[in-house]
C-alpha cells in the first residue's frame, strides 16, 4: 500500500494499537488515538512515564494498527521511525490560556510520538 494512501486512512480513522519492543525484543501493545500532520506524519500524544515511551527511547521504531470504529472492516498497518517531541512545544490552535496550558503539557509529562511512515500495508487479502 503507498504510504500517502495510508495517511489518508488514519486522517478519517484515529482507533489504534502501537507496538514498541520491549528490552528483551517481545512486542509491547498499547491502545491509542492517533492523526496525522501535514507531512504525513503520525502523531500519538502520550506520557514521558508511559512503557512505550521508555520502549521508543531504546529503540526508536514503532507499528501501528489502525483501524475503524467498527473495529471490524478497513483497517491500515504502518511502520517507521520515530521522534519523542516535547508535547508543549508542538502545539497550536486556540486556547483561552496558553500560559496554563503549556504548564500542564509540562506538569503532566506529555510527548508527542512522531512516525514517519516507511512501509503500509496491506498489500494482500485473504
Amino acid at each position: 500500500m503507498d504510504t500517502g494512501r495510508a495517511a489518508d486512512f488514519l486522517r478519517a480513522h484515529h482507533r489504534a494499537v502501537v507496538a514498541t519492543s520491549r528490552s528483551d525484543g517481545r512486542p509491547q501493545l498499547s491502545p491509542v488515538t492517533c492523526t496525522v500532520d501535514d507531512e504525513n506524519r503520525v502523531l500519538i500524544s502520550t506520557r514521558e512515564t508511559a512503557l512505550k515511551t521508555r520502549n521508543l527511547r531504546r529503540r526508536p521504531q514503532a507499528s501501528l494498527c489502525v483501524f475503524t470504529d467498527n473495529f471490524f472492516g478497513e483497517w491500515v498497518q504502518v511502520e517507521g521511525d520515530v521522534e519523542l517531541v516535547e508535547y508543549y512545544r508542538s502545539i497550536s490552535g486556540e486556547h483561552p490560556d496558553w500560559d496554563d496550558y503549556r504548564a500542564a503539557m509540562v506538569r503532566d509529562q506529555r510527548v508527542i510520538v512522531r512516525i514517519t511512515i516507511t512501509r503500509a500495508g496491506p498489500d494482500a487479502s485473504g
